[in-house]
């Protein structure tokens, strides 16, 4: 079987494996169909990503078919279309004793911390496998990428009518503003690309949009009767974003990190303490989003303008060489 390798940052390849046939009881084999690329895999690539190593199978936001299930998994069979929340938890530590498996001490994400999807066949624990056949290939591919979104706000605890400012219109800030909108939240979207910010308004629906830079401030204020957001989402991962991002929340705010850097962030204290602001980071995903995300897509609340870009299996090493990253979300097509 075809498997891309990200041997070492700025090097791929295309190697042969055998199949993988024999599988644990309690694992789903999946013959993947689409792969969705995100900012974790580009910085990987790039030698840029936190928590990783060399060389690694790269894949994350994955959708596939059912191969073979393992002799104790009941709730999956051959055929299935399925898709996979990739965040493999140790079910033992305090966060996930507390429920909050997305960020367990013992984290291993799959694609990340060990193999992942780009790849024709994957073993994946069953427990980690929704089965979502009222969706497209396609669809159960981007459930991943929207459920980052879905448990920021979440963790924002939105309450109807507040206005939420997402920072940063890639896929990600794309997300969590369609969830902020379906909430109950005035959403405003907050890009330096004015062709990012029109796709984002349409596609999530929000009420407004502002070119981030110096006249950004007083245009929060012009488009919301002169206060600033209650809630401010960064999804930019971009240091200086996210410490400008201090600037936007108003007194007694949250502000969400769900974008990540690897660098040190660093905020004014009088003003963080005058506003008594809340801040928080936004980790993973939860089952929980997971199945509020497939459930959105089943009822048609996302539209399907989401993926803006498809490649084959084999073009994958050259489209990362290349540097081809000006589309919101890219999706690897394997087979049908």
């Amino acid at each position: 079987m075809k498997t891309i390798v990200c041997t070492r940052p700025n090097e791929m390849e295309i190697i042969i494996k055998d199949k993988q046939h024999s599988i644990k009881e309690n694992e789903v084999l999946i013959a993947i169909k689409r792969i969705g690329i995100c900012g974790t895999d580009i910085h990987a690539y790039g030698g840029n990503q936190p928590f990783f190593e060399y060389p690694r199978v790269l894949g994350h936001e994955l959708s596939g078919i059912v191969e073979t299930a393992g002799a104790n998994v009941g709730s999956v069979k051959q055929g299935d279309t399925v898709t996979v929340i990739p965040y493999v938890n140790c079910g033992k530590c305090v966060a996930c004793r507390n429920g909050r498996e997305n960020c367990c001490t013992n984290m291993e994400v799959i694609g990340v911390h060990r193999d992942g999807g780009m790849t024709e066949y994957l073993a994946v624990p069953a427990e980690h496998i929704f089965v979502v056949s009222d969706l497209s290939l396609e669809e159960a591919a981007i459930v991943e990428p929207l459920s980052i979104g879905a448990h920021a706000v979440r963790r924002a605890e939105i309450k109807e009518g507040e206005t939420v400012l997402i920072v940063g219109a890639g896929p990600i800030g794309m997300g969590a503003a369609r969830f902020a909108k379906l909430a109950g939240a005035t959403t405003v979207i907050m890009d330096l690309s004015e062709e990012r910010l029109h796709t984002c308004k349409e596609w999530a629906d929000c009420d407004h949009a502002v070119v981030a830079g110096e006249a950004a401030y007083q245009e929060l204020l012009d488009v919301n009767q002169g206060e600033l957001p209650t809630i401010v989402i960064d999804a930019t991962g971009n240091k200086h974003s996210m410490m400008s991002s201090f600037e936007y929340v108003s007194h007694s705010g949250k502000l969400i990190y769900v974008g990540l850097v690897k660098d040190t962030i660093s905020f004014f204290d009088p003003d963080f303490h005058a506003k008594e602001l809340t801040l928080m980071a936004s980790r993973n995903a939860t089952k929980e989003d997971f199945n509020y995300v497939i459930d959105c897509l089943s009822k048609g609340l996302v539209k399907d303008s989401y993926v803006t870009n498809r490649i084959e299996f084999d073009q994958v090493p050259s489209f990362f060489e290349a540097g081809s990253f000006t589309t919101n979300k890219t999706l690897i097509a394997i087979g049908e």
